[in-house]
């Protein structure tokens, strides 16, 4: 139980902040799964078609503070890879 006015106050914009960040997490998850069924049914075309839909969710997640950069970055590569892998 929090004691004052702030720490109260605090505690609402921390839930807030953090349904919003669950939100975006959960979408770049949802991406990620839907990359990952087209990489293993070979559906190139798609996939290529997905990749900057899921190279501007990252981005914006990072510019947000969601993700760090790193990870970011770090994930684009690593599905670049591994649609660019597949012919």
């Amino acid at each position: 139980m929090s004691h004052t006015h702030a720490a109260e106050k605090a505690q609402r914009q921390t839930a807030k902040r953090t349904g919003r960040n669950r939100t975006v997490k959960e979408r770049i998850k949802e991406a990620i799964k839907n990359l990952g069924t087209l990489v293993a049914a070979k559906k190139m075309d798609e996939a290529r078609a997905a990749l900057p839909k899921f190279y501007k969710l990252l981005d914006k997640s990072s510019k947000q503070g969601i993700l760090h950069q790193n990870k970011a970055a770090r994930l684009k590569s690593a599905w670049m890879k591994k649609v660019s892998a597949v012919k």
